[in-house]
């Protein structure tokens, strides 16, 4: 990942998409949010005053040049469902419900939330379309990635050979402790290469998230995979973790979009 700043806003972009898709990973940095949020909190379900957050969001899209008319955001669930945006989505509720967007429109720009789950960001460079994908350990274990990576084959015709994976900055192997409950939906998820996603650290089982996630987009053919290897829980000072700072913090921001 490359580092950039733009009207004071500093944000992160994958190298390996370059060109192909506008996109971004925002720090905190940047924004109008006082502590708990400083600074840069897009998100609205955290306590922070929306006016606030809508500063924030409207910087964050100016920084990349996109108008904030072109959000299309949802309500994100851990669940595995995908929606497919044709066209931007009204800035009233209710959101969709789901945990993937998929879009081949250039006019659209996709946005979600994060504070330690996984952002994904997905690039069909033949067929034009891109994804963006949230995964906590639920989503990873129930598939939502595949679900995405199915919906944009589904709908666009894309190609997993063909495809572009990146994987963002989310709670590394190192922080994310996990109980037994958690640890048997893992290894039934992923089978004998359980070993490769868990190791027990310091008498607890942890979970690798980055792993997990290219494995998965192994499975269903994509080997072009970006992994930022950005620990939000270590990097409180640019991210949000809400694991490592007890949930009172903001949510930074994912976006992509196909180059207008």
């Amino acid at each position: 990942m490359r580092k950039q700043e733009k009207d004071g806003i500093i944000f992160y972009v994958f190298e390996s998409l370059d060109g192909l898709a506008t996109h971004a990973i925002f720090t905190r940095h940047g924004g109008v949010s006082p502590d708990p949020w400083r600074s840069l909190n897009v998100g609205k379900t955290v306590g922070d005053e929306a006016g606030r957050v809508d500063v924030n969001r409207l910087r964050a899209f100016s920084s990349l040049g996109r108008d904030q008319d072109s959000r299309y955001d949802v309500w994100q669930v851990h669940g595995v469902n995908v929606a497919a945006a044709d066209v931007p989505r009204p800035h009233q509720p209710p959101l969709p419900r789901v945990d993937a967007v998929i879009t081949d429109q250039p006019a659209v720009t996709l946005f979600m939330r994060f504070a330690d789950c996984v952002p994904i960001l997905l690039v069909d460079p033949v067929r034009k379309a891109v994804g963006l994908v949230h995964a906590g350990w639920m989503g990873t274990v129930e598939g939502i990635l595949l679900h995405a990576v199915k919906a944009m084959e589904a709908r666009y015709g894309s190609r997993p050979a063909n495809m572009l994976a990146a994987i963002g900055p989310s709670i590394g192997p190192d922080h994310y402790q996990i109980g037994p409950q958690v640890s048997e939906k893992v290894r039934q998820a992923f089978g004998e290469e359980s070993p490769a996603v868990l190791a027990v650290r310091s008498g607890s089982m942890h979970f690798d998230l980055w792993q997990a996630n290219r494995l998965l987009l192994e499975r269903v053919g994509i080997r072009k995979v970006e992994v930022a290897g950005i620990c939000t829980a270590c990097e409180v000072e640019d991210f949000y973790s809400h694991r490592a700072e007890k949930g009172r913090t903001g949510r930074f921001g994912a976006l992509i979009a196909l180059p207008a």
